[in-house]
């Protein structure tokens, strides 16, 4: 048990981060990282080598695919009486201010297989061959797809209307 507490352990703000990056949803995340390390836990005898990382990574990315898909079925509703004053007020956090909205924003709109792959290997630092291991999928698709989604992240953030090169905000004019 301990090395299962010394491997995991410091995985966990890992983890977190790439089930947010991938749900974008903390709660949900949240749970999805709690499921993985109950999953982690009652299958350690079970796992592959002595570095458990890529398997921990595997069994998040299932449990965020499968929720994911999972919400899409279903679709979300919520009774208008149910929602509270407050639901448009967000406050800041940490995490707003380290990452940029827009960024933000860009990746939200990469297709989940090309978000994966971005979040796992430039956020998460696996390696490709980590990355190929959780994804399940050969070695060239990681590097194909990760050259893909850095491509398709740099169109949509040059293409939106608040650039650098302007100086400030685009402005528009309304008659």
């Amino acid at each position: 048990m301990d090395d299962l507490l010394l491997q995991v352990e410091p995985m966990i703000p890992s983890l977190r981060r790439y089930a947010r990056g991938l749900v974008r949803d903390i709660e949900a995340a949240d749970d999805i990282v709690q499921d993985c390390l109950e999953r982690v836990v009652l299958n350690w005898n079970r796992r592959h080598g002595d570095n458990a990382r890529s398997w921990v990574f595997t069994i998040l990315h299932n449990l965020a695919v499968n929720r994911l898909r999972q919400n899409a079925r279903r679709g979300s509703s919520i009774p208008i009486d149910e929602i509270p004053d407050t639901a448009g007020a967000k406050d800041a956090t940490q995490e707003d201010t380290v990452f940029s909205h827009e960024v933000m924003t860009a990746i939200d709109r990469l297709p989940p297989d090309y978000r994966s792959i971005l979040l796992l290997i430039s956020v998460e630092e696996l390696s490709y061959a980590e990355a190929a291991k959780v994804l399940e999928i050969p070695l060239g698709t990681v590097m194909s797809r990760l050259s893909r989604a850095r491509e398709q992240l740099r169109t949509i953030l040059e293409a939106k209307p608040f650039r650098a090169s302007t100086g400030g905000p685009y402005i528009r004019r309304v008659k």
